[in-house]
């Protein structure tokens, strides 16, 4: 059911949203004469590589800058990419992924190679189901640049900061995933759009009647100050990117 509810909303989302992804398409393309689209090679389901699509946000070659997580004052990105990014429109491309079979509505984000050769053996339960588009942890963490933003090095603040938590909540959903769970969280990811606030409470209300932790109650709130954490099935706090 879940691959048939896939198939049919992607490609009823990229009919209604064609008209708009033209018009930002040839904007971007319009700034500096180069392709619009971002292809980044992500890992998928059983550690699978795909080819993710994405608007570009970010001047020409910024890829190749090795840095793979994103503060909002990261000055790769261009003025017309800052507010394709505020409202997550970068993220359309991934209908074509999500019809492909690569990616789902609903999963944990896709991450590069180099972050997944970090996973711990825990975490390597997130390789198990399709990557998707939102889950819990991307309404909890939709303010991931933000967050990056005062530190020098954004992917190992990632590491320490949001790696932790993002894990732990895509772990849940890995254990509780079902059709209206996924539902829920296309709804609420769209209200997030509007306010986050609302969104936050909406995700933690989800979470209490999936009798998630405290812990996830808590961390899902975002009302306490993010501190750095050992990732799930480790003891030790990130301290550096080479394995």
């Amino acid at each position: 059911m879940k691959r048939l509810f896939d198939i049919f909303f992607s490609i009823f989302g990229l009919i209604i949203t064609s008209p708009c992804l033209l018009i930002i398409l040839f904007m971007v393309w319009n700034k500096d004469k180069s392709n619009p689209f971002y292809i980044s090679k992500r890992v998928g389901k059983k550690g699978k590589e795909f080819k993710l699509i994405k608007i570009r946000t970010m001047v020409k070659n910024a890829d190749k800058s090795n840095v793979d997580s994103t503060s909002i004052s990261d000055k790769r990105i261009t003025k017309i990419g800052s507010k394709i990014r505020k409202y997550k429109i970068d993220e359309l491309p991934q209908l074509l992924n999500i019809f492909l079979g690569d990616m789902s509505f609903v999963g944990p984000r896709p991450n590069v190679r180099r972050e997944t050769n970090l996973y711990t053996d825990l975490e390597s339960k997130l390789l198990k189901i399709k990557p998707g588009i939102t889950d819990f942890s991307s309404i909890v963490f939709s303010d991931e640049a933000n967050i990056l933003e005062k530190y020098n090095d954004p992917d190992l603040s990632y590491n320490q900061l949001i790696r932790p938590g993002k894990s732990k909540l895509g772990l849940f959903y890995v254990d509780h995933n079902n059709i209206l769970i996924d539902i829920s969280l296309i709804t609420i990811t769209l209200i997030s759009l509007l306010s986050r606030k609302i969104a936050l409470k909406m995700n933690v209300f989800l979470l209490s009647k999936l009798k998630a932790s405290e812990e996830l109650l808590v961390l899902a709130s975002r009302k306490e100050k993010l501190y750095p954490t050992p990732p799930p099935g480790s003891n030790k706090i990130v301290s550096s990117r080479n394995i």
